[in-house]
C-alpha cells in the first residue's frame, strides 16, 4: 500500500496510481464500467508489475457504438464478476491515501462514484491529478490535449489505445513526461501542481457541466500540530559539539585490551577510540581512527577467555570510526546511529579532525522520531529521484519545529545544514555522472562551498542555488577548469531537479566567475579590494559567507580567511559591498503604515536584506570571521564599536522577520502557493503586527547606523 503523499511532495517521486476505465457511454450519469485499469508510478518510473486490468460485466447491454471504440462487447465481459465484486480489488490496488492520476479524471471518478452509489459501496474521492489539466498548465498554446495529441508532442507511444490498461500506461507515461515542463514553470510539488490546475477555471467549469467530478481535489491544509506533535525539539536546538566529551578518550592500537578496560572502567566510559601506534591523537581523522567498546571486550572474554585480556586492542577494534561534524545539530547523531546500528560516534571539526565523542548514553532522552532520519536520508541518497524523496520531508520537519515553539532562527540552521548536505549529495552524485561519461577522476583536489544564506545558516524555505567551486591548481579555460566547469552543470543540474532552482544572479559553480583554482581565486580577491564602484561589486559580498560542503575544506576555508584579511581596514571597500545592495526600502510610510502590495508587504527587501548587508559589511570592515548575522553584529558590539542597544534592536528584529516569513512560507506551500518572502498583513496577529512595526522601525535607521559603525564611530 503506497503511503499518502505530502503537500510538498515533489513530482518526480510523486507514488501514485495512473487509471482508466472503459464504460458503455459518455455520460457518467448513465454509463456503466465494463473495464478497470490501473499501473503504479514509483520513483519516477512507470512499474511494469503488478498492474491491474479487469473486466466487469454491466446490468444492460453495451452499446455497438462504445463497443467500436474499445473493442468490448457483450460476449467478453458475459463472465466478468459485476462492479459490486470487482471494486474491492481495484480499490485495495490504488490503496488507501495514494494520489490518482488520469487524463479528464473527472470522468473516471464521476463514474466510479455512480457505480458505488448504485451498489451501496462506501466512496471516498481520493486525491487526484489530472494529466490533461497538468498538459495546458505546462503548455498553454497547443490546440488540443487529448492523450493522443499529447503523446504525440511528448513521443510516447501507446500500445493497445482505448484499452483501460493501454490508456493508464499511456497517462502514467504522460506524467512523468510533464514533470520536467512542470518544474521549468516553478511547478515542483504536488500541492503546487493542484494550485496550477485549480486556475483553469475555465476548463473546470466544462467538467462541472458535464457531470463530473472535480478533477482536483480541493486544497487540503494539514494540521502541523498532529503531522508531528510529539517531537522533541532538543534535538534541533543544540549542536553535538554541546554535548560531546572533549578531548575524546583514546588508547594505541597495540595497548592490550587489560589496559583498554581499566581505563573504562576508571573513567566510567563505555568505549576508546584507537589510534596508530606513535601517531598524534589530536590530528586524527575518521577513517584514521577505530574504536573498541565494552561489548568488543566481553565477546573477546566469552570467546577466548581470560587470556584476550593480553591481546592487542587492534585484534577486537572496528574500524574505520563513524561520525558527525561537531557543529552538526544533534538529531544528525541520532539519525547516523540509527541508521548505522552503532552506539558510539566520533565528532569532527571543520578540517575534519576527530575532536570530540558522543555515545548513546548522551543521547538517551533525546527523541525526536522520524524526523532525526531527514539529515542520513540525504546523505545516503544515490540518485536524483532518493535525493528528492529526502529533501521533500523539510518542509514537514520545519513546521513541525515551528509548532514546538523553536524559533525560526535555529530551524533556519537545521535548514542551511541540510541544505549543505543536499549540496554535497548533489556533488557526490555529479562526480558519479562524470565517472559513467568517461570523464574521469577529479584532477586535483577541490572543495565546494554554500554561498549566502546557507552559509550563514540563515536559509528558510525559499532558497536557491548559491554555490562555488574552489580547486587547487589550473587556469581558466584549463583542463582542470573545463573539467570542473562539467562538474558544476552537473551539479547544478542535479539540485534544480530536486527543487533547489537555478540561481537567478548565476551564483553557481558551473559558471565562470563562481569557479576557479586557488590563484584564480586570490587574484578576484585582490581585484575586488581594488574596485571603486559599487556596481563592480554585486553578489561579491556573499562570497564572505561561504562555508564548504564537500571535498577539501581547507581549500575553501584558507580563500575565506585571505579574503577577510586583504579586507582588513580597508574602509572605502567595505563601504561600496554596502551601497552595491542598494538604498533601503522601507516597510513603513509616512504615518506609519505598512507599505504593502496587494495586501504582502516582502520582508526580506524591507527587513533581513538590509540587516544582513549591514552585518556583512561591518563584519569584514571590522575583520569579524563569525558567519551569522547575529553573531556578526554581536560581535562587533563586542568590540567597542556602536551601541549595544542598537545592535540588539537589529538582532531582535531578524529574529521578528525571520519568524513571521517562516509562518508564511509554510502557510503558503500548504495552499500549493510556492514560498517567498512576503507576509500577509492581515492575517498576523495585533501582537505579531506590533512586533513587526518595531522591527521596520529599527531597519529604518539602518542606513545612517551603517555609516557611522563603517569609520568605527
Amino acid at each position: 500500500m503506497m503511503a499518502a503523499a505530502d503537500n510538498a511532495t515533489p513530482l518526480m517521486v510523486l507514488e501514485a496510481i495512473a487509471i482508466d476505465t472503459e464504460t458503455t457511454g459518455l455520460d457518467p450519469r448513465k454509463a456503466w464500467a465494463v473495464e478497470l485499469a490501473a499501473v503504479r508510478i514509483s520513483a519516477g518510473k512507470v512499474v511494469p508489475d503488478p498492474v491491474y486490468r479487469k473486466l466487469v460485466r454491466p446490468p444492460e447491454p453495451i452499446p455497438r457504438a462504445a463497443a467500436a471504440i474499445h473493442g468490448i462487447d457483450d460476449t467478453m465481459v458475459s463472465a466478468a464478476p459485476p462492479f459490486v465484486a470487482a471494486w474491492p480489488d481495484f480499490a485495495a490496488f490504488m490503496g488507501r491515501g495514494a494520489v490518482v492520476i488520469g487524463h479528464a479524471i473527472g470522468f473516471d471518478l464521476a463514474v466510479l462514484r455512480r457505480e458505488c452509489e448504485r451498489a451501496g459501496l462506501p466512496w471516498t474521492r481520493p486525491r487526484t491529478l489530472d494529466t490533461l489539466l497538468l498538459a495546458e498548465v505546462a503548455q498553454p498554446d497547443l490546440a488540443e490535449y487529448s492523450l493522443d495529441s499529447l503523446a504525440s508532442w511528448l513521443g510516447i507511444t501507446i500500445e493497445g489505445r482505448h484499452s483501460g490498461l493501454g490508456d493508464a500506461r499511456a497517462c502514467a507515461e504522460l506524467f512523468l513526461a510533464l514533470v520536467p515542463r512542470l518544474r521549468q514553470r516553478g511547478i515542483r510539488t504536488l500541492a503546487e501542481a493542484e494550485q496550477a490546475c485549480r486556475t483553469l477555471t475555465e476548463v473546470l467549469d466544462q467538467h462541472h457541466r458535464a457531470g463530473w467530478v472535480e478533477p482536483v481535489s480541493p486544497p487540503l491544509r494539514s494540521d502541523r500540530e498532529a503531522v508531528f506533535a510529539r517531537i522533541d525539539s532538543y534535538p534541533y536546538r543544540h549542536t553535538v559539539g554541546e554535548i560531546m566529551q572533549a578531548p575524546p578518550r583514546m588508547t594505541a592500537a597495540d595497548a592490550p585490551l587489560r589496559e583498554a578496560l581499566g581505563t573504562m572502567v576508571g573513567e566510567r566510559i563505555s568505549s576508546l577510540f584507537v589510534h596508530p601506534p606513535g601517531a598524534d591523537p589530536t590530528k586524527l581523522r575518521p577513517e584514521q581512527l577505530g574504536i573498541v567498546t565494552e561489548r568488543d571486550i566481553l565477546r573477546a572474554l566469552a570467546n577466548r577467555g581470560p587470556d584476550a585480556l593480553g591481546e592487542p586492542v587492534a585484534a577486537v577494534m572496528a574500524t574505520p570510526l563513524a561520525a558527525v561534524p561537531a557543529d552538526a545539530f544533534v538529531y544528525r547523531a541520532i539519525g547516523r546511529m540509527g541508521r548505522l546500528g552503532v552506539r558510539h560516534l566520533g565528532a569532527v571539526d571543520e578540517a575534519g579532525v576527530v575532536v570530540g565523542a558522543v555515545s548513546a548514553r548522551d543521547l538517551l532522552r533525546l527523541r525526536a522520531g522520524e524526523a532525526v532520519t531527514l539529515g542520513d536520508a540525504i546523505d545516503q541518497a544515490e540518485d536524483v529521484e532518493g535525493l528528492a524523496a529526502a529533501w521533500a520531508t523539510l518542509p514537514r520537519v520545519a513546521a513541525a519545529l515551528m509548532a514546538e515553539k523553536v524559533s525560526a532562527r535555529n530551524i533556519a540552521a537545521v535548514i542551511s545544514r541540510e541544505l549543505g548536505a543536499l549540496t554535497r549529495q548533489a556533488a557526490v552524485i555529479a562526480e558519479a555522472r562524470m565517472r559513467e561519461a568517461g570523464q574521469g577522476e577529479p584532477p586535483c583536489p577541490y572543495a565546494v562551498a554554500v554561498l549566502g544564506s546557507a552559509g550563514r545558516g540563515e536559509s528558510l524555505l525559499a532558497m536557491d542555488q548559491d554555490n562555488a567551486l574552489f580547486f587547487a591548481t589550473g587556469a581558466p579555460d584549463g583542463p582542470e577548469d573545463r573539467w570542473f566547469a562539467a562538474l558544476g552543470i552537473h551539479l547544478a543540474s542535479i539540485l534544480n531537479e530536486v527543487g533547489l532552482p537555478f540561481c537567478k544572479g548565476g551564483v553557481m559553480g558551473k559558471t565562470p566567475e563562481w569557479r576557479g583554482s586557488v590563484a584564480t581565486w586570490r587574484e578576484r580577491i585582490a581585484a575586488w579590494v581594488r574596485r571603486s564602484r559599487p556596481q563592480d561589486l554585486l553578489s561579491v559580498d556573499i562570497f564572505f559567507d561561504l562555508r564548504p560542503v564537500h571535498g577539501d575544506a581547507a581549500i575553501a576555508n584558507d580563500l575565506r580567511a585571505a579574503a577577510f584579511d586583504a579586507a582588513k581596514g580597508e574602509i572605502a571597500f567595505a563601504k561600496l559591498l554596502a551601497e552595491s545592495a542598494g538604498a533601503v526600502e522601507l516597510g513603513l510610510g509616512f504615518f506609519g503604515g505598512f507599505r504593502s502590495q496587494g495586501g504582502r508587504l516582502d520582508l526580506k527587501r524591507t527587513g533581513t536584506f538590509p540587516i544582513v548587508t549591514a552585518a556583512r559589511a561591518l563584519a569584514i570592515r571590522h575583520h569579524v570571521v563569525e558567519r551569522s548575522t547575529p553573531e556578526r553584529l554581536a560581535a562587533v558590539g563586542s568590540r567597542g564599536v556602536g551601541g549595544q542597544h542598537d545592535l540588539q534592536g537589529l538582532v531582535d528584529a531578524y529574529g521578528t522577520f525571520l519568524d513571521l516569513v517562516l509562518g508564511q512560507q509554510l502557510d503558503d506551500l500548504e495552499h500549493g502557493v510556492p514560498a517567498g518572502n512576503s507576509v500577509v498583513i492581515k492575517r498576523l496577529a495585533a501582537r505579531d503586527r506590533e512586533r513587526l512595526r518595531l522591527g521596520l522601525e529599527q531597519v529604518a535607521q539602518i542606513d545612517w547606523l551603517t555609516r557611522d559603525l563603517l569609520i568605527g564611530r
